[in-house]
């Protein structure tokens, strides 16, 4: 009969999970709440759960791959049950070797395609739309994007 320590060893060998995601899918499995704390915890003392390392991966994923600013970053991070403080320190740790206005440049580059400019203003707020979407702050999209509006 399988165990939820087990189980918990198996989807971590699969990839990093954060605590709350083990105890979810250890729960979807039916397995007893005191079952799982057990497991939880040993899994824990082993170091095969580290929410502070499981943060700090999906923020590197996240702006390194799908290049992604800190918002966005900070609600996948909460999405994945990572606690306030570690994700925090995750993000600030992950941002310290990255030039923030570098990201969000280069990610208006590959939504221009090319071009030097914004054709129009329905273009001009899918953009808008679009960075803030990706988690950049409002008011650097809007000054990135002023720099690339066409001159009239």
């Amino acid at each position: 009969m399988p165990s939820a320590y087990i189980d918990g060893l198996k989807m971590l060998g699969r990839r990093e999970l954060s605590e709350q995601q083990v105890r979810q899918r250890l729960a979807r499995k039916e397995y007893p709440a005191d079952e799982i704390d057990e497991a939880i915890a040993r899994l824990r003392e082993e170091r095969a759960i580290n929410d502070q390392r499981v943060a700090e991966a999906i923020a590197r994923m996240e702006t390194g791959i799908r290049k992604r600013g800190k918002v966005r970053v900070r609600m996948q991070l909460e999405r994945a049950g990572i606690a306030k403080d570690t994700a925090k320190q995750a993000i600030e740790s992950v941002f310290e070797n990255i030039d923030d206005e570098a990201l969000l440049e280069s990610s208006l580059r590959k939504r221009l395609r090319g071009r030097e400019t914004i054709a129009d203003d329905r273009e001009f707020q899918r953009l808008f739309r679009y960075l803030v979407g990706q988690g950049f702050e409002m008011d650097r999209v809007m000054q990135a994007l002023r720099t690339k509006r066409k001159r009239s």
